[in-house]
């Protein structure tokens, strides 16, 4: 049995699905959690009981509410990496051209909805290997059919690209052919960085609207849930998809006290 929620608007009604998988419960508003344990009383939750409960848009950053917060980080970490590998040599007003059209579902067929294969089709973009238009022109007549296809196709030209764009390509191709689905290394370690500072930064005092604008915050009514599931004595487990690079520090930060995202404080907001 599972549990979908968002912040959709209306009222908290819960709309129940079977499946052969199983019982999906999808509510348009976080305060159906409430209302759960009706549709779920032939599913008693005690101690033969395992709740995972998904981390991201989830517990923080709640779909529908804060998750645009999230949104912002990411896309801050894509554009910090490329300007870090470009210099003045990037551009902020192609480079939020580039990605707001390939992160459309259009392309997803091309990305596979990767952030880290998407991070770097834009930072080949800039390197001006090719254009966008080019670019998109060979994905929809099929000459450009996968991510690891264009990888091919940069390798045959990476003789002409700059010597940090040529460096991050070679991380690249190296860690897509070891089968690594997050490959874009720095990519994802700023996007640690960029994610711990917007989590618990905020004054206390400050305006619920506020933090739900800037700061990732925990949705408090997945953790009243997650706290009554304990108390019934489910164990409990925390999931993500992000790879270790955007969820720990590394060594150095680790030194400096920094940690894991889900050990980073941060606000409770919810109904």
């Amino acid at each position: 049995m599972a549990f979908i929620g968002a912040e959709g608007g209306g009222p908290a009604r819960l709309e129940v699905v079977e499946e052969e998988t199983g019982t999906l419960v999808f509510s348009k508003r976080w305060a159906g959690l409430e209302d759960f344990p009706r549709v779920s009383r032939d599913f008693p939750v005690d101690e033969q009981t395992v709740v995972v409960i998904d981390l991201d848009k989830t517990l923080l950053g709640a779909r529908g509410r804060n998750d645009h917060v999230i949104d912002k980080v990411r896309l801050t970490a894509v554009r910090e990496t490329i300007f870090q590998v470009l210099g003045e040599g990037f551009s902020e007003a192609s480079f939020t051209r580039n990605y707001t059209q390939l992160n459309q579902p259009e392309f997803h067929p091309f990305t596979t909805d990767n952030q880290d294969y998407l991070a770097y089709v834009c930072l080949i973009l800039e390197s001006g290997l090719l254009s966008l238009e080019e670019l998109t022109t060979a994905i929809r007549s099929g000459r450009m059919r996968d991510f690891t296809g264009f990888l091919s196709w940069v390798d045959a030209r990476v003789e002409t690209l700059p010597r940090g764009v040529r460096r991050v390509h070679e991380h690249v191709r190296t860690a897509v052919m070891d089968g690594d689905p997050t490959p874009f290394k720095e990519f994802r370690r700023n996007e640690y960085r960029e994610t711990v500072s917007h989590m618990g930064y905020m004054d206390d005092e400050s305006p619920v609207h506020d933090l739900l604008a800037d700061e990732i915050v925990i949705t408090h009514e997945v953790k009243q849930a997650a706290i009554r599931w304990r108390d019934q004595g489910a164990l409990l487990f925390g999931l993500s998809d992000k790879p270790d690079e955007a969820s720990l520090p590394p060594s150095q930060l680790e030194a400096q006290g920094y940690q894991p995202i889900h050990r980073v404080s941060t606000h409770v907001v919810g109904g």
